[in-house]
């Protein structure tokens, strides 16, 4: 169930099945999206290493336990590892259970063009797209400008959800 690459397809973006040897990269791609909120707690820096290290382990068994049977991709740019895309299906959604690009390749637009294709799997199925967001990532303004809306506050996250349009 990877998306099509269409419009991944302008930025040379492939996908492939997460394995065990990827579990470095994945520490890697978490710990850049928190790093900045960790080092305001003015811990000492192994503190925090260990901290998102801990944190990071939390997460990958949660995902584990609770989508086992989600589609695990890692995004590949030109062949080169430069991110993660968690994707579950139900009978009712596309649950972007994480999307992460590496801090280096950021803000070029991949972002958009894996939600783009994300969407394209979701619009023959009529089925919505959504993603817990939490309520200070800066990526949050992708969402909503990809036409994301919030649908539940949930404390630190919120529900959005994108719906393919209505036949006419």
């Amino acid at each position: 169930m990877p998306p099509l690459i269409r419009a991944a397809a302008r930025f040379e973006i492939s996908y492939r099945p997460f394995n065990d040897g990827d579990l470095p990269l994945i520490e890697r791609l978490y710990a850049s999206t928190r790093e900045a909120e960790v080092a305001q707690t003015g811990w000492p820096e192994d503190v925090q290493r260990r901290f998102l290290a801990q944190q990071f382990e939390a997460q990958h068994r949660h995902y584990g336990t609770h989508y086992y049977d989600m589609e695990w991709l890692i995004i590949e740019r030109a062949g080169q590892p430069i991110g993660r895309l968690y994707l579950f299906e139900d009978e009712h959604e596309f649950q972007i259970v994480d999307v992460t690009i590496a801090p280096e390749a950021r803000g070029e637009g991949i972002g958009a063009a894996i939600l783009e294709d994300v969407f394209d799997l979701a619009r023959p199925t009529g089925k919505r797209v959504s993603i817990h967001v939490e309520k200070n990532n800066p990526a949050r303004r992708l969402y909503r400008r990809m036409g994301f809306v919030m649908v539940e506050d949930q404390g630190v996250y919120d529900l959005m959800a994108w719906s393919p349009a209505e036949p006419s």
